[in-house]
């Protein structure tokens, strides 16, 4: 299964924040929308990083509440790794495992199509081993 086929399934909707917002907007972005993570796109949509709850739950530790009145661009992470819609669920799976991280950028020539989770990866995975199984009982059902 490839990337393209997880957005086809899940949508290709990416929910952002600018890195200038503070991390109280970002708390009420990822709430309202309920995902763990937020692109973080300058004023042109270009990536500038990701924030996700651990970020800010890790900077919290250290910050306080005075977290809140931050810039997104304080507690975002900057390196971002991506993948493209042609790579393998597998790929994906373990870019995410080797760099400790659960949300993954999804783009197709330089341009943004998405974003896939550990849990998205992880769902359709599992879909694809029920599919599997199934066919193996219906194979051992035919033979008997």
């Amino acid at each position: 299964m490839r990337i393209a086929d997880i957005l086809t399934y899940k949508g290709r909707t990416v929910h952002t924040v600018l890195p200038y917002s503070d991390v109280e907007a970002a708390v009420h972005a990822l709430h309202g929308a309920g995902v763990g993570a937020l692109l973080v796109c300058d004023d042109d949509g270009k990536i500038c990083g990701i924030v996700s709850e651990r970020d800010i739950v890790r900077a919290l530790v250290t910050r306080g509440s005075q977290l809140l009145r931050a810039s997104v661009a304080d507690v975002m992470t900057r390196n971002v790794a991506t993948c493209g819609p042609d790579d393998s669920l597998t790929h994906a799976m373990a870019q995410m495992t080797r760099g400790r991280f659960r949300h993954l950028p999804v783009l197709d020539k330089g341009e943004l199509v998405g974003l896939v989770s550990i849990g998205d990866l992880v769902k359709h995975r599992l879909r694809e081993m029920e599919l599997q199984t199934g066919v193996l009982r219906d194979l051992v059902i035919a033979k008997s």
